[in-house]
């Protein structure tokens, strides 16, 4: 068995966690990235794992027994080049994780456009309260965890399972090389338009990944959207529990402190007491519940578990307050995902102020594909702030139909300064970006603190 792995783009969350796991595994490892940057690179470091900044060709030098590429490596790429002259071998991170750590798992997979993060921090949570101390690879950092991702000798391993293509010469999406037993497909929209023409396409690939799910698996799938049923009647091999509608598994309505009933097929379980908002939040809560279930977690056991679920950084992280002012962090950038995180705050805040921030940093938001949207993503918010730096369509005319509730500008220190002109006291900032935005809530806080003391 190979023993010294390097790791070509470490850096990234789903090829860190690989690093993390492999070396917890007994594997010597190594690891490169363009950018080693934190919080990944101080994960790493404090693992003990040796990083070189760049692709250099010098790297070869390292004579690792196997090179682990990860998916942001392209042909040019330097070190990749003398790989593939060296014939040394070489294979995508998804592909050696199924080989190495998956083969003997039971495997829980968490797919769809958007809570993929969210259900599987609740899974691996709900796992690890139930005492079954599960591996996981998630694609963010849960708060119940102190890291993204863990090998453990369980029987059972939860994985984010994205539709984002696996290397540059394995096309595939991720998810076809888990091998899933249970698994989640908790909505489809189309993204990623950098690597997909269209809706269709990703629908093809969630086909090609329910191929994988065998007899004895089960496929929870949220029944209220039309996209995955158009994916289920291209093929479906493998019994399917439903949520979201009548028939299957039902969150009731919440009370003023968000708390909702869990109901199977009409019948009541129990009642979810947490403190996350949105009916996203309470579908994804269903998703967990049904799949826990899948390996003989309990509904109620499921149901006090994620009472206590801390949920993730980057969603609707409280990062301070100051000036009376509470600055949110959220990882949204698709318009689906913004106006369910602006509506689940709302839920919480009540008439408060919602001073919405998006950075659309996003391949597939730059790009313009679902900018239409985006418009209408901001209804429950009072005023809303797009950066556009980087992206190529007209952002201004875009947003001039909501007048002076929208703010537009290229510029950061603009885009700072015309937040902390507008907010006051009991206003609520939820920043919204796939990326660290210049570290615009640091910068945020610190102007809100000079101006009140002011």
């Amino acid at each position: 068995m190979p023993r010294h792995l390097h790791i070509l783009g470490i850096c990234g969350t789903f090829m860190g966690g690989i690093a993390a796991i492999a070396q917890a595994a007994g594997y010597r490892v190594t690891g490169c990235d363009a950018n080693v940057y934190p919080p990944m690179s101080e994960q790493l470091t404090a693992l003990g794992i040796e990083l070189t900044e760049g692709f250099s060709a010098e790297q070869i030098r390292l004579k690792p027994d196997l090179w682990v590429i990860g998916n942001v490596v392209t042909r040019g790429n330097p070190l990749m080049e003398a790989i593939l002259d060296r014939s040394d071998r070489y294979v995508s991170g998804p592909q050696w994780l199924a080989e190495h750590v998956l083969t003997d798992k039971h495997v829980l997979a968490v797919a769809g456009t958007h809570g993929k993060t969210t259900v599987s921090a609740m899974l691996a949570w709900v796992l690890e309260r139930a005492g079954l101390a599960p591996g996981f690879l998630i694609g963010g950092v849960p708060m119940d965890f102190p890291v993204s991702a863990r090998h453990t000798t369980g029987r059972y391993f939860v994985i984010e399972a994205d539709e984002y293509d696996t290397a540059f010469f394995d096309k595939r999406s991720k998810f076809v090389h888990y091998r899933a037993r249970t698994a989640i497909l908790n909505n489809l929209e189309f993204d990623h338009a950098d690597i997909f023409d269209d809706l269709a396409a990703i629908e093809r690939q969630f086909h090609h990944f329910v191929r994988t799910v065998p007899n004895a698996g089960l496929l929870v799938v949220n029944g209220a959207d039309p996209v995955l049923e158009r994916v289920l009647t291209q093929g479906s091999w493998t019994p399917i529990e439903r949520f979201g509608v009548n028939e299957g598994w039902q969150a009731g309505a919440p009370d003023k402190d968000g708390a909702f009933e869990v109901a199977w097929r009409g019948r009541a379980l129990g009642h979810v007491r947490w403190q996350l908002m949105g009916e996203h939040n309470r579908l994804n809560a269903l998703a967990a519940v049904a799949a826990a279930r899948h390996i003989g977690v309990q509904p109620a056991e499921t149901i006090a578990a994620l009472g206590s679920f801390g949920g993730v950084r980057r969603r609707m992280e409280v990062r301070g307050r100051a000036g009376g002012v509470t600055v949110y962090d959220d990882f949204a950038h698709h318009p689906t995902a913004i106006r369910t995180t602006i509506e689940g705050l709302r839920q919480r805040v009540g008439k408060a102020r919602i001073l919405a921030v998006l950075d659309p940093r996003s391949n597939t938001m730059r790009r313009g594909v679902m900018k239409d949207a985006l418009p209408a993503s901001f209804a429950a918010a009072d005023r809303a702030y797009v950066y556009t730096a980087g992206v190529t369509w007209d952002a201004a005319a875009l947003f001039a139909p909501l007048g002076g509730r929208a703010r537009v500008t290229g510029d950061l220190d603009s885009l700072v300064a015309a937040i902390v002109e507008d907010a006051r006291p009991g206003d609520h900032v939820l920043v919204m970006s796939n990326g660290g935005f210049g570290g615009i809530h640091a910068r945020l806080l610190g102007r809100l603190e000079s101006q009140a003391a002011a």
